[in-house]
């Protein structure tokens, strides 16, 4: 009777635990379909037949042409290894892949493909169009939390090459199903205490419990951060990332946890940026009047 209680219980046991991990299978599952789904409309809301919709089919780095092959080969170890092959501009303890995994190369990031084919942009934060290079050196000001690379250094010319090469085929000014949206279009508020509980549950295993920084994965605040002045120092931004992404190969948050996260993040110290020049630029070309 004893052995046979035994029995039960073990079973028990094992058949609870067979529920629990097919309940959280379950919930991660229908998650991703959503996503999927939201993803999928977004998509078919673009302005461009299916036809000349651009397709994700990023070229391998290696197969660049002989004669840009080593520029290209070394933007994507800047980008993979900023600190070692760009450290000379870059303060902080991350990477250009802290954002865009693998170079910018895959799905599952804030993609860099297409970006050669869509600048000179309108930035609403500098007031006027910027190329691809400035939008590059306000990311080492701000995300990187460092220096500006010269428009003719082997740095900045490398990774102009590069984001040029993995934006292979795409059309100019093409529409990229594929970019992420400003915000989630949730009006929701951030609770910063419940964004400290999921921090607490979800993100500090990898990110640390004080936001310092794992050898997996980068630090979110303190002095080896991004500064105030990043991107990703929005909570918007932050939420769609973190929504989208997060955790890594698992993403799982409910856009309201998104929400509040980033704004738990971004309340935590870190460097404050300080602008390398003027806010807005004059312009040569005077506009059309009412412009």
């Amino acid at each position: 009777m004893k052995n046979r209680n035994i029995y039960f219980a073990l079973a028990l046991a094992i058949l609870l635990l067979v529920f629990g991990v097919w309940l959280l299978t379950f919930f991660r599952s229908t998650l991703a379909t959503k996503r999927l789904a939201q993803e999928d409309a977004a998509v078919k809301q673009s302005d461009a037949p299916p036809s000349a919709r651009p397709f994700f089919n990023p070229p391998r780095p290696e197969d660049a042409p002989e004669s840009i092959r080593a520029e290209v080969m070394l933007g994507y170890k800047i980008m993979t290894e900023t600190k070692k092959y760009a450290g000379e501009y870059s303060k902080n303890d991350l990477s250009c892949s802290s954002c865009h995994f693998d170079g910018g190369r895959s799905l599952n990031t804030i993609s860099l493909v297409g970006v050669g084919a869509t600048y000179p942009r309108f930035r609403g934060r500098q007031d006027y169009t910027v190329d691809l290079a400035m939008r590059v050196q306000d990311c080492f000001q701000r995300s990187m939390n460092g220096v500006a690379p010269a428009l003719d250094s082997q740095v900045m010319q490398s990774l102009l090459v590069y984001m040029q090469w993995i934006s292979k085929d795409i059309p100019i000014y093409s529409k990229l199903p594929w970019a992420l949206p400003a915000d989630l279009g949730n009006p929701h508020k951030a609770d910063l205490g419940n964004g400290g509980k999921v921090y607490a549950d979800v993100c500090a295993r990898c990110h640390g419990d004080a936001g310092q920084g794992t050898p997996i994965a980068p630090p979110l605040w303190g002095e080896g951060s991004y500064n105030d002045g990043a991107g990703m120092h929005r909570v918007s931004t932050f939420s769609v990332f973190a929504w989208r992404f997060m955790p890594k190969n698992a993403p799982s948050l409910t856009q309201e946890q998104a929400i509040d996260v980033a704004g738990f993040v971004n309340a935590r110290p870190r460097p404050q940026f300080v602008s390398a020049g003027p806010d807005k630029i004059k312009r040569v070309i005077p506009l059309p009047e009412g412009k």
